[in-house]
């Protein structure tokens, strides 16, 4: 039997954890957030947008959300005794006039 550290996690992107076998499924589990856009941002964003290339505040609070959302995925599995979050994935939303949500969610299993 493989022993993972308490509050850590094995997530795979795939039905499977490579060089592991799955003796449970634990349910689906999921996190998400829910982020608006900075006004100050959405400023320079506009300048950005007329010369082209990336929008770095953008993409910082993407990175933040997919993070938090997947921290909270992560938690919920734990505290149903996982070791492991297989076919993890992220999904976002708008929820509202510059608000969105990004939701990451998998099933949670106990693998050895």
């Amino acid at each position: 039997m493989t022993v993972v550290p308490q509050g850590q996690l094995m997530l795979s992107n795939t039905e499977t954890i490579p060089g592991f076998t799955i003796t449970q499924t634990l349910g689906l589990v999921t996190g998400s957030t829910v982020r608006a856009k900075n006004v100050f941002k959405d400023i320079g964003a506009g300048f950005k947008s007329v010369v082209g290339g990336e929008l770095r505040a953008y993409t910082e609070l993407l990175q933040e959300a997919r993070n938090e959302a997947l921290n909270r995925m992560m938690q919920d599995a734990l505290s149903r005794n996982a070791n492991g979050v297989v076919n993890v994935r992220f999904a976002t939303s708008s929820v509202a006039g510059g608000a969105a949500e990004l939701f990451a969610y998998g099933t949670a299993v106990v693998v050895q």
